[in-house]
């Protein structure tokens, strides 16, 4: 399925409907307007495998564009929308884009990124343009906007996050299959999560980002309507929910720890009851925080693990989690490898870092040396994405930290993902990260960065109130020696937590 089908069956229904203006897109605009893109992409010698890149906010005209690539054989790339034009024009440079479609509040940012990026033959802005670009919508009335003869599928190439490096495109070949043999990740939603023409998926998220852009393609494709937030709001969330009977959303750990943190009068008066499914990822979720979050919501919680790449899925239902607290699920796609160091594979209970094999082949764009990277030294093909954890004996996997961020302090390995755990539970914590700073005796010390719920209570009195509470719960050695008060930690938009910036602070 994908939107053509639905704009025969059910024209008016809607596929979009954004959360804070109410504006509609419908089955049957998304389906012209995506064709008149396509057919303008191709018009100017765009062919299939070529490459363009849309760099929005969340905005209404978004999944147009996608779509328009998707039906023509293209590799679209969603562009964070929070970089800078020097960051936009690497990734144009990079990707070898040849069309971007950009909105007026990112006008001036794509303008000066273009000027180092001439391989981009067409440059639109939606809202009438922008910037010195052309209109997107004078472009689209003056296409074709009559049916393709020919829509090869073509796919994402997105790019990492660079928390710890520049971020690379993930390039999976082109299936040999047209746009109407159907999406993967369609089949993926219906077959695991229960999603159908009848679902309404809530998105919190940017939608530049791989899984609220993925899940909004697969719920597209089978006819079903998404409630698309212009950006993360905890109580207006809950609203959306009620408002238009939400039947499945995607959140992020952080997501939970706001809306938890709402005062009881704004959680009591949510209406939840058209909640059948909600899905959480990005980053392990403390096991405290998913109990209140079941107490509140049910046994509607589902957790998957997995990263742009798609080199390996893992999944765990509500039940399951309950009997296995803390997993992020047993592999759906792909079998796990935990290795160490060494490249040898530990048994159940010990932590290394986490391999995929068996999953679908991809590479990162231009960059042979990271692809090789990535992949396990025994040469059996296995891929990481540089997580650590470990399985349990029944095979339910278990997330430590990344290895990039772990501590080594006194020749111990602490990994901070479990201390921030803790300390987000606490009353006072909106936010926190835990980081390695220098230490002349141990090599490296625990420094907890809080972001507090009120910031006057930012001190030396709530300082040892947190480092009291997390030894309280945790050995010594893993909880922190100093504190630091931050308005804002540099969390980015999809609730990844930019630690490597954080930590840059300190080490330089």
């Amino acid at each position: 399925m994908y939107p053509a089908v639905h704009a025969r069956t059910t024209p008016d229904k809607p596929a979009l409907i954004m959360g804070g203006s109410g504006e509609v897109v419908t089955y049957a605009e998304l389906d012209e307007r995506s064709t008149r893109l396509a057919r303008l992409w191709q018009a100017e010698g765009l062919r299939r495998g070529d490459h363009v890149a849309v760099f929005m906010e969340n905005h209404p005209r978004y999944f147009e564009v996608v779509w328009a690539a998707l039906r023509s054989g293209l590799y679209l790339t969603s562009v964070n929308s929070y970089l800078t034009a020097e960051e936009v024009s690497y990734i144009l440079h990079d990707s070898g884009c040849k069309s971007l479609v950009t909105s007026p509040a990112k006008a001036a940012v794509a303008a000066a990124a273009l000027a180092d990026a001439p391989g981009v033959a067409v440059a639109l802005a939606v809202d009438g343009g922008a910037g010195g670009l052309a209109s997107y919508e004078a472009a689209l009335e003056a296409s074709d906007p009559a049916p393709l003869t020919d829509e090869p599928a073509g796919d994402l190439m997105l790019y990492s996050s660079g928390t710890t490096g520049r971020p690379k495109g993930i390039q999976r070949p082109l299936r040999d299959a047209q746009i109407s043999d159907g999406q993967l990740i369609a089949g993926l939603l219906e077959g695991v999560f229960g999603f159908g023409p009848d679902s309404t998926y809530l998105s919190p998220a940017p939608i530049y980002h791989s899984a609220p852009l993925g899940f909004t393609i697969g719920v597209q494709a089978l006819g079903g309507t998404v409630v698309m937030m212009e950006r993360f709001d905890p109580a207006v969330a809950l609203d959306l929910m009620g408002s238009h009977g939400v039947t499945h959303s995607q959140w992020v750990p952080t997501m939970f720890s706001r809306m938890l943190k709402l005062p009881d009068e704004v959680r009591e008066k949510a209406d939840l009851s058209s909640i059948e499914v909600a899905i959480h990822a990005a980053a392990p979720c403390p096991v405290e925080l998913k109990q209140q979050m079941m107490a509140w919501w049910g046994p509607k919680l589902w957790e998957y693990y997995a990263g742009t790449e798609l080199n390996g899925f893992c999944v765990v239902g509500p039940e399951d989690w309950i009997a296995h607290p803390g997993t992020v699920g047993r592999p759906l796609i792909g079998e796990i490898h935990i290795l160490d160091d060494e490249g040898r594979e530990l048994p159940a209970g010990e932590a290394g870092t986490i391999f995929f094999g068996g999953g679908p082949p991809y590479e990162y764009h231009n960059d042979p040396a990271k692809t090789r990277d990535s992949q396990d030294p025994g040469g059996h093909g296995w891929t990481t994405l540089g997580d650590v954890g470990y399985l349990d004996d029944d095979g339910w996997l278990y997330l430590t930290d990344r290895k990039a961020f772990m501590i080594i302090s006194g020749g111990v390995n602490i990994y901070p993902q479990e201390t921030e755990n803790v300390l987000i539970m606490h009353p006072k914590v909106a936010d926190v990260a835990v980081i390695g700073v220098p230490d002349a005796d141990m090599g490296e010390a625990v420094k907890v960065v809080v972001q507090l719920v009120d910031p006057a209570e930012a001190g030396s009195t709530t300082a040892k109130e947190l480092i009291e509470y997390c030894r309280a719960r945790l050995a010594h050695y893993k909880s922190p020696s100093t504190v630091d008060f931050v308005e804002e930690l540099p969390r980015l938009p999809t609730g990844k937590l930019y630690k490597r910036a954080l930590r840059d602070q300190y080490w330089k």
